[in-house]
């Protein structure tokens, strides 16, 4: 289960900077920049469906949400800016990868 987990996060971490860098794009529409920014709200927000205090429950929420919304907003973002998105995520995590192995 943590090995998931660990997928997961690792997974959602890398889309996260592709979804940076594709709204830094200035192909990328405003409205789906619009939308990158209140889900990066929600998530950052002390407001939530289940409170983050519950041990565990709290984060599932916004994990869950991370990982169907992210996948979700890159979808629509032009195909150009996206591979350009890829490109600059795989150059700087690629900085911090370093003598580990996948």
């Amino acid at each position: 289960m943590f090995l998931r987990l660990g997928r997961l996060f690792r997974s959602v971490g890398r889309e996260i900077l592709v979804l940076w860098y594709a709204c830094r794009n200035p192909a990328t529409p405003f409205r789906l920049k619009l939308l990158a920014l209140l889900l990066g709200l929600y998530v950052f927000s002390p407001i939530d469906i289940v409170p983050d205090w519950l041990a565990l429950l709290g984060f599932v929420d916004d994990v869950t949400l991370l990982a169907l919304g992210i996948p979700a907003l890159l979808k629509f973002v032009p195909a150009h800016a996206l591979h350009d998105a890829h490109a600059s995520a795989d150059g700087l995590l690629s900085r911090f990868r370093f003598g580990m192995h996948r």
